[in-house]
């Protein structure tokens, strides 16, 4: 991974509706592996699935009263998304103006937008296997254009994609509601997951890993889709997950451990540090190893966060992998 060791990042989403704020914010508290801020509270299409539908090649989405939905031609909700994402990015510019080093953008990954965004007739993209291989297809194909737009305008980043799949294990387990909601989709098979995923992070153009923070992440399927990282919140991980995290560090895969709570906290960066060596040494691989193969993150977007504690969290991310950087404490 092409960041320094003893790095710590955002998930995504910030409080507030100024861009320049946001990335200002981003810019000083992490300066090692800074984040395209998401600001949902500026209202539809700054949320995660109408910012996601934005990114499609070539597919136009419209806000109806039941949500998302895929339409013939190009909607003023569309648009709007579209403007929100060009202020982001000329913030962006501005912000990190000279950086060299990882940049990293985010954006809801196929399964979520499939779940989340209904086909014409109002039914569940999701209940149509044609439809999710096209939102794949144009998603790969949208972000590899995001990719490149961010690279022209900060030209010394190296972009990483980030997945944003919170639909994933609800779409795996047969859990995501028809669009009348007296009724469950079918599950989808675990080889249609792969390849869903596999068809987005092999067309971006970039690295690109999976972040998903619900319970029952499915992580072997995760390792199994080509992601370089993966992104969880700590505190759901069960016993059960430690097997499957040693299998993905042992194959060459990232963690972006989500230590830091979303949500006012008082603990300290040295807590958020010894929490995260407790879960490696539980994991168990060598504790030399942790700096290079852990990047610490919030437990998720904190969007929902005053400004003063989503400040102090991504402080509080900053300087904890900062410790763990430093030499190992003792068991």
């Amino acid at each position: 991974m092409d960041w320094p060791v003893g790095a710590a990042t955002g998930v995504g989403s910030l409080p507030g509706t100024d861009p320049v704020e946001a990335c200002a914010l981003v810019a000083g508290e992490l300066p090692d592996l800074p984040h395209l801020p998401e600001l949902p509270a500026r209202g539809p299409g700054a949320d995660l699935v109408g910012r996601g539908a934005a990114l499609l090649a070539d597919l136009s989405v419209d806000l109806q009263p039941s949500g998302w939905r895929f339409v013939p031609r190009p909607s003023a909700d569309g648009r709007r998304a579209d403007d929100f994402l060009a202020r982001d990015l000329d913030a962006a510019e501005q912000a990190f103006d000279g950086y060299a080093g990882t940049f990293k953008v985010q954006c809801a990954g196929p399964w979520t937008l499939a779940a989340g965004v209904e086909l014409h007739r109002g039914d569940r993209a999701l209940a149509d296997a044609g439809a999710v291989r096209d939102i794949a297809a144009a998603l790969a194909e949208g972000l590899a254009r995001h990719v490149a737009d961010v690279r022209h305008r900060v030209p010394g980043a190296t972009v990483v994609v980030q997945l944003d799949e919170p639909s994933l294990p609800a779409v795996r387990q047969g859990r995501v509601r028809t669009a009348s909601g007296f009724g469950a989709l079918r599950a989808v098979d675990d080889n249609d997951l792969v390849a869903g995923l596999r068809t987005v992070i092999d067309g971006t153009g970039a690295l690109a890993g999976v972040h998903c923070c619900g319970a029952d992440v499915p992580l072997d399927l995760l390792g199994r889709s080509g992601s370089a990282f993966v992104s969880v919140d700590t505190s759901l991980l069960t016993t059960k997950a430690y097997d499957a995290l040693g299998e993905l560090i042992e194959n060459g895969v990232t963690l972006l451990l989500g230590a830091v709570p979303t949500t006012d906290d008082r603990r300290s960066a040295r807590d958020t540090a010894s929490d995260v060596r407790t879960l490696w040494r539980a994991i168990g691989h060598p504790a030399e190893r942790l700096p290079e193969r852990v990047v610490v993150t919030p437990a998720c977007g904190l969007a929902g966060a005053s400004p003063e504690y989503a400040r102090a969290a991504l402080a509080r991310a900053r300087d904890a992998a900062r410790r763990l950087s430093e030499a190992p404490e003792e068991p």
